[in-house]
């Protein structure tokens, strides 16, 4: 299954985790790290250290300015409306069943019901 690493934001809770560790991949919650009121730049940070792809429902993750110009593993940002977990699911799953771990680096992705936008956000 897929090598990918996932660092959920604080607002996606412990049902989406165990979806994506029951499809095979490796989330876990920024609350685990004792960073449930952690603020963007501080989640940020910490999925580069642990070389983790973010996912979140933040918006501010759109904001070039959140995003850093140097490497990181990824951001998938999700529109969900309803946000609820089986929303977020519906959305979710299909994408990341479709990208290997190489398709994430340098990398946001917003992920919707109508789509996938992606930009490439880090320099090499």
């Amino acid at each position: 299954m897929s090598s990918c690493r996932f660092l959920l934001d604080q607002m996606l809770d412990v049902d989406v985790a165990d979806a994506l560790n029951g499809e095979g991949f490796s989330a876990v919650r920024v609350s685990s790290f004792g960073m449930a009121r952690a603020t963007d730049d501080e989640i940020l940070t910490e999925a580069i250290t642990r070389q983790m792809i973010l996912i979140t429902l933040d918006e501010h993750f759109g904001d070039w300015a959140i995003l850093p110009l140097k490497r990181h593993g990824g951001v998938i940002r999700i529109k969900a409306n309803p946000a609820t977990t089986s929303t977020i699911l519906t959305i979710l799953l299909p994408f990341l069943r479709k990208h290997g771990s190489d398709d994430f680096s340098d990398t946001l992705f917003i992920v919707s019901k109508r789509g996938v936008r992606r930009v490439t956000t880090g320099m090499a």
